[in-house]
């Protein structure tokens, strides 16, 4: 008995000396009863350190979930690389590159949208507001940027100008339709201060484009062909300080004369948006960063393909870059405003649509004119005759149709069918030589 108890006694001595165990129940025992800080530091670590990692992990999992995965847009997010692997191995299909390179944007468009949105609850309302203004149509820069690169000058006037007019007529009627529709029993409203202020800004615009067009087809240039490049310059800069003024304005000196009609749905709106913060201010960067790169690759492919395109259709390059390439680009935006229309919560429609156009033409047309200008391409103002009458006749129409600051579902319709009228306008218009006037 005496010998059992000492070799017991030895054993439970090794233990309690020995730092280290060779079993987890040994390991648990010695934790308790020795006071060795260096040992209890060793398995708190151990123990913390794969919760931290997992964490991370579950962080990223799930922001590639909620930009790549969660929206139900994004199941068109395999048409780039598809795009991409057409270009290489076949040399006659454009059309297939051009419409899976389209495909394949339009998602990426809505996730630049979401991410911008997400990074403007960090920044507040004024860095915000540039944020939208510069990412918020971050594909039609980026698209014609890579067009003036390969001296596409009217391939970029068409396409921005086509925006303008699918927000303006389609996008909005189309809101205006469909909230009618569902809210055909009561009379829809939106702030009507914000809808005239929009409306004063883009016959600004249009007069932007209308002169150098006037001056150029009545030749009354002082310096024949270099007279219409400065003044387009010059308007364009002024043009750009004016939308940085309406920034201003809006967002820092007359914030409640813009606040929506319908105050009373302001605190659910509010909640609504809370809800909707799902990444950090680290992961919207990030994402911002990721999509404009992947979004400036497919448009070189989609520029290279637009005249390819246009043979193997049989159409006019004007149609294809009025037409398809805005209905396409800014299907995100189709539904986005649809959406809110049905919510009513017009003053967000309104937003989504004609604040976009003024967007692109107080902003974006000036910005492309500067770059070009910056890159020694001529890129002007001058629209020529037939899309500039085209865009004061749409301004004009739906200034119109918002003086009242009311909606319904006709007004919807005669939008949509003034577009309808414009879309088979340009199916039958061929861009003019360069020597005729």
């Amino acid at each position: 008995m005496g010998s059992v108890s000492a070799e017991v006694k030895m054993d439970t001595d090794f233990d309690e000396e020995t730092p280290f165990s060779t079993t987890p129940s040994a390991a648990i025992a010695a934790s308790s009863s020795s006071s060795s800080k260096h040992h209890t530091f060793n398995f708190e670590t151990a123990v913390n350190l794969p919760k931290f990692n997992h964490s991370r992990t579950r962080r990223i999992s799930k922001s590639i979930y909620i930009v790549l995965i969660k929206a139900k847009i994004n199941l068109l997010l395999p048409f780039g690389p598809l795009a991409i692997f057409l270009h290489y191995t076949t040399t006659a299909k454009h059309v297939w590159v051009f419409f899976f390179a389209l495909l394949g944007i339009a998602p990426l468009a809505e996730r630049l949208g979401y991410a911008t949105e997400q990074l403007a609850f960090y920044t507040g309302p004024t860095v915000g507001g540039l944020l939208n203004a510069t990412f918020g149509n971050a594909t039609e820069m980026i698209i014609s940027i890579y067009a003036l690169k390969s001296d596409m000058i009217r391939v970029v006037q068409q396409s921005l100008l086509g925006s303008i007019l699918s927000n303006m007529l389609l996008v909005l009627g189309c809101a205006f339709f469909t909230g009618g529709i569902v809210h055909y029993k009561k009379l829809q409203v939106f702030n009507k201060a914000a809808a005239v202020v929009n409306s004063g800004l883009l016959l600004m615009a249009v007069m932007g484009i209308l002169f150098p067009a006037v001056l150029h087809f009545t030749h009354s240039e002082v310096h024949l062909g270099k007279s219409v490049l400065s003044l387009s310059r010059f308007s364009s800069c002024i043009m750009l300080l004016a939308y940085a003024s309406y920034l201003f304005f809006q967002l820092r000196s007359q914030q409640n004369f813009y606040s929506p009609v319908d105050q009373e749905g302001d605190t659910s709106e509010n909640s609504d948006e809370e809800e909707e913060l799902e990444l950090s201010q680290c992961e919207a960067i990030i994402w911002l960063a990721i999509l404009t790169a992947w979004v400036s690759v497919l448009s070189g492919y989609l520029v290279d393909a637009i005249e390819g395109a246009s043979e193997s259709l049989n159409m006019s390059v004007a149609f294809i870059s009025v037409i398809l390439l805005p209905i396409v680009g800014n299907a995100a935006e189709h539904a986005s405003a649809i959406m809110f229309a049905v919510k009513d919560k017009l003053d967000i429609t309104i937003g989504v649509a004609v604040g976009s156009s003024t967007q692109i033409s107080m902003f974006v047309i000036p910005f492309c004119v500067v770059v070009g200008w910056c890159m020694g391409k001529e890129m002007d103002l001058n629209f020529q005759l037939f899309e500039t009458a085209t865009l004061f006749i749409t301004v004009l129409v739906v200034a119109f149709m918002m003086q009242e600051g009311t909606s319904n579902y006709f007004k919807g319709l005669m939008l949509i069918l003034c577009y309808l009228i414009v879309a088979a306008s340009f199916f039958v218009h061929v861009d003019p030589k360069s020597g005729d006037d």
